[in-house]
């Protein structure tokens, strides 16, 4: 075992000026799975590039080990996979990457498979086999479930569990709960490491905001009955000041002018104390404001019905027969392994072209917002995307400030946002429509997890009728009222 310290970093970055980090102390254990978690934009990935030496800085950074980025360069996809890993670990033995891949369900023919031919959650997998062959290698794995099913993210967790050595960025709750021991946690105000798995740290962290809470509730009502006491003494002794006019004893008179002083120094005193430990409190408190949505409704109970729908491609059917119908007010689930079909049938809801066998019956007049999962189109400004997508800004722009993106974001180009910026973006757009149906494919990737916990409340809160791919399991539960299963 051995440590990276981390002493007095501070870091900008140049071409904004922003400060990213400020006199962060932290030492890190070796062997600790540690869970990294954060609001969006806060600087996670920022973080683990300047443990890599990817940016200059002040301060220090001390390693005795070796770091491994997740998700790992590929320059060559066509490359054969087994090729790929030999590069990454080239001291490994081809049964030691075959046993990796049997724990990951990984068959073992993908080995000799180009690997731009594998799923995105295959390559996920091998990869992360590939890096932890590296023995002695410290991993920063960058959110790593984003591109994986429900099935893949348990076997992933369990894999990570017998693992050590790693620094995890992840927004799944349950992911991080069945694979991490310790958490390093970006607040506001400061970086603090605790042991534990997620929901531990997630309990203290409330704990400690609720006692922070009635301590400033109390302080609150401290100052202000100083403030009262201090007013009164004010009163008290301009009075006594105007005693002394025609006085007869004015020795004793200043004696009890100067009384009255020290009284109000005293309690100045107090109250000053009192307002530096309310400054002191509250600092990283995390707020998730509720959230609205207006969903427009429909004059019939059934809005969509799908009846023995296989999606095919190239003429290649890639699921068996999916039968459900939607009805007003249900938010209906799609779960899956990766390629069965998920996000191609959202589009067929949506009316676009696509391969299939069965039928879709829509109801006429139907007004559907779509969540995409691909960002990389979002570029330019916040209020020129608002004009161009008929948004109302103001409704827009107040939506983003509730998720937590702070209005220095307004101005910039959102090509320079986080991925889960511009997530929240497309979220804020669907949040400003008035639909019938909303239909969101994998909205959660890249969130964080406090607007995880808004978005279900506001779901709960409003009903929309929906049709969603999404596979953190703690929100699916939360939301779903039925999840229909694709099978392959």
């Amino acid at each position: 075992m051995s440590r990276i310290q981390v002493k007095n970093l501070t870091f900008s970055y140049p071409s904004s000026g922003d400060i990213i980090f400020e006199q962060v102390n932290l030492q890190i254990d070796t062997d600790w799975k540690l869970g990294f978690v954060g609001r969006n934009g806060r600087g996670k990935t920022t973080f683990l590039s300047l443990l890599r030496g990817k940016y200059p800085y002040s301060g220090t950074i001390r390693a005795s080990v070796r770091f491994q980025y997740f998700p790992y360069p590929v320059t060559d996809v066509g490359q054969q996979t087994g090729d790929i890993l030999k590069e990454i670990c080239p001291r490994a033995e081809e049964w030691e990457f075959l046993r990796e891949f049997s724990y990951l369900e990984v068959e073992p023919t993908v080995l000799w498979r180009p690997f731009a031919a594998l799923s995105q959650g295959e390559q996920t997998k091998v990869l992360l086999a590939a890096l932890f062959l590296n023995e002695g290698d410290f991993l920063l794995i960058d959110e790593p479930t984003n591109h994986l099913d429900a099935r893949a993210r348990e076997l992933v967790s369990a894999y990570l569990q017998k693992k050590t050595g790693f620094l995890l960025v992840s927004h799944d709750r349950c992911f991080l709960d069945g694979c991490v021991d310790h958490i390093l946690a970006l607040n506001r105000a400061n970086i603090e490491v605790q042991r534990g798995n997620f929901s531990s740290w997630m309990t203290n962290f409330e704990r400690q905001q609720a006692l922070e809470q009635g301590q400033n509730r109390r302080l609150q009502r401290d100052i202000r009955q100083l403030q009262r006491a201090a007013a009164r003494t004010a009163g008290w002794s301009d009075r006594v000041e105007a005693s002394k006019v025609g006085a007869a004893d004015k020795g004793y008179v200043g004696h009890k002018a100067a009384k009255m002083m020290k009284r109000a120094k005293s309690i100045e005193a107090r109250q000053q104390r009192a307002i530096g430990q309310k400054a002191g409190l509250l600092k990283n408190t995390e707020t998730a404001e509720r959230l609205l949505l207006s969903p427009l409704r429909y004059h019939a109970d059934t809005l969509v019905s799908v009846s023995d729908i296989v999606i095919r491609y190239d003429g290649i059917p890639v699921n068996k027969p999916v039968s459900f119908v939607v009805r007003q007010g249900e938010r209906i689930a799609l779960d899956g392994r990766n390629g069965s079909g998920k996000s191609s049938l959202l589009k067929l809801l949506l009316g676009q072209e696509m391969e299939y066998t069965g039928g879709v019956e829509r109801s006429s007049g139907l007004v559907v917002s779509y969540v995409p999962q691909d960002t990389s189109h979002l570029r330019g400004s916040l209020t020129t995307f608002a004009r161009e997508h008929h948004l109302e800004e103001s409704r827009f722009k107040a939506i983003l400030r509730k998720m937590d993106i702070g209005r220095v974001q307004f101005t910039k180009d959102m090509r320079d946002f986080s991925n889960g910026q511009k997530k929240k973006v497309l979220l804020a757009k669907s949040l400003c429509e008035e639909a019938h149906l909303y239909v969101w494919d994998e909205p959660l990737n890249f969130i964080d997890v406090y607007s995880r916990i808004q978005i279900e409340r506001l779901l709960n809160e409003f009903s929309p009728t929906m049709v969603f791919v999404e596979h953190d399991r703690a929100f699916r539960e939360a939301v779903a009222t039925e999840v229909i299963r694709l099978e392959k």
